[in-house]
């Protein structure tokens, strides 16, 4: 589907001006202080309308809209399309810049098919960009990508925002670059290279770089009012000091809301004639190897002087995969950088090395030669031994989503498990959806819906056709061990995580430390991302060490006394939760099994259960819902009871002078004094609530939704019949101000009115047809049905097409009571991203991750032994003695080693101590004790049991030793 975009003359300017946004024509310069003046290069805006954040959402949440308006207008060159210029465009293509030309002049010949994913077989001896060109333009229709096979002029070059050579000869690159950088506006210029385990980047962004990454009243110092960015030290959770002389402000009072304000910076790029020869500092990528950085700058310099002489590389051109995928995400994240002015990017020489990962054993030449294979690049760098074990490797990948499909991908390039003997298997349990698209490349908007296993096995198999891969659905865990059986992981060469959950996570760590298999660890968050190493024998697992838990808001301050919009979206989801999903499922449990319910509440006999009967009843008394209007009504009176009732009950138990037991203001930081609300009709975000509350309050209630919610009018005017009851607040109400406190246990008060609950509920029961039920609403943020029309657009509201009303409720509950608050409102992206807990991702830090995990195949990896007599072991191992042995069997076969066992556990059952006499009774057998004392179930796929010993050397020395397997199938 054609993606409308705005054209490159029809730019846009914000000025601010104190609480004003005017748009206008970008006719002229920024006419405001508070808008920072773009770089000389040209920043192209594109129409709000035009970001699809169904599609963006992850990406908007790292870079914002701004930067991608200013990539929508941007146009790319990519000169170069082996591998590297490949993994290049991928990323950018994802990242919805406005177009992209490929550029190149060869044609692809056979060790190319193991680096750049869009080539076949059948691609052998044509152009490589007319090669690649409809498998990355695919990737997003959005984006047009055009081909150029002549050769490149200066010219060519004036038609882009930025442009990337990834195989150029020097003194061309030093011609092109001049152009760039004195062009007026100057053109972003990116020279890189991976040559088998050595990589470079060069950045010239032109001479003036303009870095921008630019994130209310305050009673008393009114001076701080008007909006200037000020220097502060001393900072506090709740307080600062003002670098500057406020001897003549007026004294602070309360209140204002404080925002960090990131400051311009600009930067002045050396053009690449100047920077060879005095490159200022490299930006270090390991801190082992500072010394490598200008032996490399001088090491590329050479090796492009020997192409020139010699019209050849030294050996061979290998381009690695994992390189040229490591460094087309951060080629693509500075491109990014260079049309948009957000995060600081290279300045200017980045270079690596992964030496490590080359053979340390003496090889035989003859290991080296090309075999006329896809892998010849590979072979010419391992060794065709190396290549042959790759290839009959079988792994397992956790995961099909955006790590997953740059997994695969690499594999797949690579020959991993493409022999006879290989296979990988993929598990997850998820399907595709739209948001998912602009970092799983491996998708397609066709495929939304589809299990992503089988879409990502499948478009693997289409880049290496000998690629052995099977596809389930299962997600991993303890449930499912009949699938991912011990046969299962004993066959394993390695296992790759491609998660985004901790628990799957430290599953599959617990996993490959008991059966000895490496594990490949990586994670990405924004910006941001981290691999992690997990080799037997040599290193930590993935568990060893824990994040922090997060922190959680006190229930006070989410349910009474919020001070920034997380308080007041964790609010609108309990709330979203206790409506409509526990309330409906309550019901029904109440109406299918009501002698279970009440007996349930009954031991339950507290607060909660106390809170749950209350909402249950008043569901089904005086709150059930028959016809529309009565869920419009509902939906009325819960606006009444939030932002308006409860602020007047708030502020009457504890007025604007209200102090503390020890006499301080209550009211004082960082608690927020609020104001309840008038309801209006005309304002579009009272009515959007109304209108989301009343349709997901109708479905609860199985009633048609009428077509009235389609006219904003209309539903005024429905809205508009509802009486609302006067309200006055009460002196006995009850409300926690202690931030440590949790929900309080049952009493006998708590008793007494659950009793007399149910008794009502059972009254209400009677009433009901006995096929009543309602339908419990899980909150989804992300599955879509159509309601709106276009007359919600013309009322002024920015609504989608496509909802289905879950983050319209929560964003509206959440931005009504930020109002009663004085919290800066948030829209309805941004609601969808705190209260959907999406992380923010954009494809270019998923590639980048996935290289540095992928080189990690090559290294060869000694382990680190430790040793008793002549047995060997670490915490990786795990003795195996077979043929069913008993206890007795067990101690003799460690008294063999000089090992004196004086305990044996299973799990947390103690099956034999020396100090119990009664215990040699057991020395006969073992699976019999097992079975008899822990009560332990033995499930047919499982064909051993792992015991733990305590035992000393014959010198009395404790020994840790491993733990041991004992088969008895």
């Amino acid at each position: 589907i054609k993606k409308h975009r705005i054209c490159a003359t029809a730019a846009t300017c914000l000025t601010v001006n104190n609480n004003t946004v005017t748009v206008g024509n970008n006719s002229s310069s920024h006419s405001s202080s508070s808008v920072v003046e773009p770089s000389i290069m040209t920043l192209g805006y594109a129409k709000h309308n035009d970001i699809d954040e169904d599609l963006y959402s992850r990406q908007l949440a790292v870079c914002g809209r701004e930067t991608m308006r200013r990539l929508f207008a941007s146009n790319i060159l990519i000169s170069g399309m082996r591998g590297l210029g490949a993994e290049i465009a991928k990323n950018l293509i994802l990242a919805g810049v406005k177009s992209v030309t490929l550029h190149d002049e060869g044609i692809v010949e056979l060790w190319d098919l193991s680096s750049n994913f869009a080539f076949s077989e059948n691609d052998v001896g044509k152009n490589r960009a007319l090669a690649s060109v409809q498998k990355l333009q695919e990737l997003n229709n959005a984006v047009p990508v055009s081909t150029l096979t002549t050769k490149l002029t200066k010219e060519h070059l004036s038609d882009f925002q930025a442009v990337v050579f990834t195989d150029i000869r020097l003194e061309k690159a030093l011609e092109f670059n001049d152009y760039c950088h004195n062009h007026k506006p100057p053109i972003s210029f990116v020279k890189t290279e991976v040559r088998g385990h050595f990589g470079s980047i060069f950045c010239d962004f032109g001479p003036k770089l303009t870095v921008v990454d630019v994130d209310g009243e305050v009673q008393g110092m009114t001076k701080l009012n008007d909006r200037k960015s000020r220097k502060i030290r001393s900072a506090k959770p709740y307080s600062f000091t003002l670098e500057e002389d406020t001897t003549n402000f007026v004294t602070y009072v309360k209140g204002g809301i404080v925002s960090q304000v990131k400051q311009p910076k600009v930067l002045k790029f050396k053009p690449l004639r100047e920077a060879l020869k005095d490159p200022g500092d490299f930006l270090l990528s390991d801190f082992s190897k500072f010394d490598h950085l200008p032996l490399l700058h001088l090491a590329f310099q050479a090796l492009d002087k020997f192409i020139s002489e010699f019209d050849c590389l030294p050996v061979a051109g290998a381009v690695l995969n994992p390189m040229a995928a490591m460094f087309g995400g951060i080629v693509g994240q500075e491109v990014v950088k260079a049309c948009s002015g957000k995060f600081h990017p290279l300045f200017q020489f980045f270079y690596f090395d992964s030496v490590e990962s080359l053979p340390v054993e003496p090889l035989d030449p003859n290991d080296f030669k090309p075999l006329n294979s896809h892998y010849d690049a590979q072979i010419s760098m391992f060794g065709s031994k190396l290549q042959k074990k790759l290839e009959d490797a079988k792994v397992f990948i956790v995961g099909s989503g955006a790590l997953g499909c740059e997994f695969l991908k690499n594999l797949a390039l690579m020959g991993v498990s493409c022999g006879s003997q290989g296979k990988l298997t993929i598990t997850d349990d998820d399907v595709i959806e739209k948001s998912k698209l602009s970092r799983q490349f491996l998708f397609h908007d066709w495929n939304i819906g589809q299990a992503k296993s089988t879409i990502a096995a499948s478009a693997a198999a289409s880049i290496n056709s000998q690629l052995k891969i099977e596809a389930l659905q299962n997600c991993v865990g303890p449930e499912i061990e009949s699938v991912f059986n011990d046969a299962f992981w004993e066959n394993l060469t390695v296992a790759i995580n491609a998660l985004d959950n901790v628990d799957a996570r430290l599953y599959v760590d617990q996993r490959c430390l008991y059966f000895q298999k490496p594990l490949l660890e990586s994670g990405t968050l924004g910006a941001k991302c981290n691999t992690q190493m997990v080799i037997p024998y040599l290193t930590e697992n993935y568990g060893a060490s824990r994040d922090p838990p997060e922190k959680q808001a006190p229930m006070c301050t989410v349910h009474s006394f919020p001070h920034n919009i997380d308080h007041c979206l964790t609010w609108a989801q309990s709330e979203f939760e206790g409506l409509l999903e526990k309330t409906p499922a309550g019901v029904n449990a109440c109406l299918s099994n009501p002698v279970e319910y009440a007996t349930s509440m009954r031991n339950a006999a507290d607060a909660q259960a106390k809170d749950n009967l209350e909402r249950n009843l008043k569901c089904l008394d005086r709150g059930k819902c028959e016809t529309f209007q009565d869920c419009v009504t509902w939906a009325r009176l819960r606006f009444e009871d939030y932002f308006v009732n409860w602020i007047k009950q708030l502020k009457f138990t504890f007025p604007e002078d209200a102090a503390t037991s020890t006499g301080a203001p209550f009211w004082s930081a960082p608690k927020r004094f609020p104001h309840p609300l008038q309801f209006s009709a005309v304002d579009p975000s009272h009515l959007q609530f109304i209108m989301a509350a009343s349709i997901l309050r109708a479905e609860t209630f199985d009633i048609p939704v009428p077509d009235l919610v389609k006219n904003p009018k209309m539903l005024a005017e429905a809205v508009e019949k509802v009486i609302v009851p006067d309200f006055q607040p009460k002196e006995d109400v009850k409300i926690a101000t202690d931030e440590k406190a949790t929900r309080s246990a049952g009493s006998v008060d708590d008793v007494a009115v659950i009793n007399q609950l149910l008794l009502k509920l059972e009254l209400c029961r009677n009433n009901l047809s006995s096929e009543f039920r309602m339908k419990p609403i899980q909150f989804e943020k992300e599955i879509f049905c159509s309601y709106y029309d276009n007359w919600w657009k013309n009322f002024g509201l920015r609504l989608d097409d496509d909802t289905n009303f879950h983050v319209d409720l929560i964003a509206g509950l959440a931005n009504i009571r930020a109002r009663n608050y004085s919290i800066p409102e948030v829209d309805k992206l941004k609601a969808k991203l705190i209260a959907g807990r999406i992380i923010p991702a954009i494809a270019t830090a998923t590639a980048m991750a996935t290289g540095p995990v992928c080189l990690e195949l090559y290294k060869p990896v000694p382990p680190k032994v430790l040793k008793h007599r002549d047995m060997k072991w670490t915490v990786w191992d795990r003795w195996v003695l077979r043929d069913n042995p008993t206890l007795k069997q067990v101690i003799k076969w460690l008294k063999g080693n000089g090992l004196n066992a004086y305990s044996i556990s299973y799990g947390n059952c103690l099956l034999f101590n020396s100090l119990f006499p009664r215990h040699r009774e057991r020395l006969d057998k073992v699976v019999e004790v097992v079975r008899e004392f822990s009560k332990a179930e033995l499930p047919p796929y499982r064909s051993h049991l792992d015991v733990s010993v305590a035992c000393d050397d014959n010198e009395g020395n404790d020994m840790d030793i491993p733990p041991i397997s004992t088969y008895y199938r």
